[in-house]
């Protein structure tokens, strides 16, 4: 019997730790957030801030076109690389992330599967 509550207990705890984890990350993420929220920007920030989203893509996106595990190629990956220029168009034309992701990634397993 004594097992069974400590299996409990230990179950407990983790799903406590998760909630809390889950809370402290929140916490710091949003603090950040609701500060800027309420203060004014100057314009100058304001427009630098608009190319985070744009740089945070490229450096995601970047380095599986021009490293294969890990280290440099210079082999082309021609799915990759049509993946990737048509996702470019699609945020040059539309300026959503969401179709962005959704039409490149796609676009990525179409591609490998035709090739594959």
């Amino acid at each position: 019997m004594s097992s069974v509550s400590g299996e409990a207990a230990g179950e407990l705890f983790v799903w406590s730790m998760i909630c809390a984890i889950g809370v402290a990350t929140f916490v710091i993420r949003f603090a950040p957030l609701a500060l800027l929220a309420r203060l004014e920007l100057p314009t100058w920030l304001t427009r630098a801030l608009r190319y985070v989203p744009p740089a945070v893509m490229a450096a995601i996106i970047a380095p599986p076109l021009f490293f294969a595990d890990g280290t440099p190629t210079i082999e082309p990956d021609l799915a990759r690389i049509a993946a990737a220029t048509l996702a470019a168009l699609v945020a040059w034309r539309t300026r959503s992330t969401l179709w962005t992701v959704v039409l490149g990634m796609l676009a990525l397993w179409g591609l490998q599967a035709l090739s594959g």
